[in-house]
């Protein structure tokens, strides 16, 4: 059974304006697209916007509550997350400068970085925690009593969430990177921006160990 139109139209405005706001998906697709270049935004952005359905997954199967309930489970989670991106953080700090005013690890944009960046966009959002409790709190709200099975219903909701992500990270990734791509002509910009990109991310894994 399909969600109604109303049903979909009234969660997709508030998806969109909730994954417009500042936060640590956006802004780390901001970074790294600047960083990086348009294919590195836009291939991270769309793994961050996928690992949205793990969360829909654990939301719709109740995976979620459980996590949720057991401080254990939720700080391991917590600690994973927050460790992944502060080694993330700490891979663009520490890669070498190379010819062009990059950084070693922005410049390796062969035919396989696209893949690896996806994976890892996919990974810190998967293993992130504050995303599994929004996901919780956030699809049962659109969920219609009368038209039953509310697991269903909240795994159509969760893909609507997630193409919707994967067009805006999409476009943050491609507008910033094309800005990025100039800013780094000029001599060692490019390098500054990488480092900044790495300080970006090891501030919000720090922040996601350290804050309840």
């Amino acid at each position: 059974m399909l969600i109604g139109i109303d049903q979909a139209a009234s969660f997709l405005a508030m998806a969109v304006v909730i994954t417009l706001a500042p936060g640590p998906d956006n802004l780390m697709v901001l970074s790294l697209a600047a960083a990086r270049g348009r294919r590195a935004g836009m291939a991270f952005g769309l793994g961050c916007a996928c690992g949205c359905l793990s969360h829909t997954a654990l939301a719709a199967l109740g995976v979620s509550m459980l996590i949720a309930a057991s401080p254990l489970a939720f700080g391991t989670f917590k600690l994973c997350g927050g460790g992944y991106l502060v080694w993330l953080g700490l891979k663009a700090l520490t890669a070498a400068p190379a010819p062009g005013g990059r950084s070693g690890a922005a410049g390796r944009l062969d035919g396989r970085a696209p893949g690896v960046l996806f994976r890892r966009g996919l990974l810190a959002n998967a293993v992130n925690p504050k995303v599994i409790l929004f996901f919780l709190a956030f699809l049962p709200q659109f969920v219609v009593s009368s038209r039953g099975l509310p697991g269903v219903q909240m795994a159509q909701l969760g893909v609507l969430f997630t193409i919707q992500a994967a067009v805006i990270f999409g476009a943050i990734g491609a507008g910033a990177g094309w800005i990025g791509t100039r800013l780094s002509r000029w001599p060692g910009f490019g390098c500054w921006l990488d480092r900044a990109a790495g300080a970006l991310f090891m501030a919000l894994g720090l922040k996601l160990i350290l804050l309840p």
